[in-house]
């Protein structure tokens, strides 16, 4: 990835203002949902905008090649891409139901024990949906299964 789109992805979820919260605040209140549905369509548009790129990329550089090395690489170039792309249309897709969570008011609490996930938390996985208690012992659990 290039130096100037890995910096833009990594701006993607720094580039926000911390929220502040204020004494006696109710978690999850009307300005902590709208801060943190700020914060996913503003990562959903810069992923489709990456999208958008990648296509007219493909579309501009295809080319047929003569050197069967060419060809490899550039085949090998656009697998790449679109692996990478498939992650972000996965991920797309996780905002949106975040996005949903958000509307419902179902947003901020651990769908595994019911606690608030926390801001901080969220800030940095927007899309999280367990606290880190249980993320942790999640991950653990799949250690084991997976050994």
């Amino acid at each position: 990835m290039p130096s100037n789109a890995k910096q833009k992805t990594s701006m993607l979820i720094r580039g926000f203002v911390p929220y502040q919260e204020k004494k006696g605040e109710e978690y999850m209140n009307e300005q902590q949902l709208a801060h943190f549905a700020n914060i996913l369509n503003t990562w959903k548009q810069e992923l489709m905008e990456e999208v958008d790129r990648t296509v007219h990329h493909m579309q501009d550089e295809a080319a047929n090649f003569p050197d069967p090395a060419d060809r490899a690489s550039q085949e090998e170039e656009f697998s790449l891409e679109l692996r990478a792309r498939d992650r972000e249309r996965k991920l797309i897709k996780k905002i949106d139901q975040t996005l949903q969570r958000i509307e419902e008011d179902d947003y901020g609490f651990c769908d595994s024990c019911g606690v608030e996930i926390g801001i901080r938390r969220l800030e940095a996985r927007p899309t999280a949906t367990l606290c880190i208690d249980c993320k942790t012992l999640a991950e653990i659990k799949e250690k084991q299964v997976g050994s």
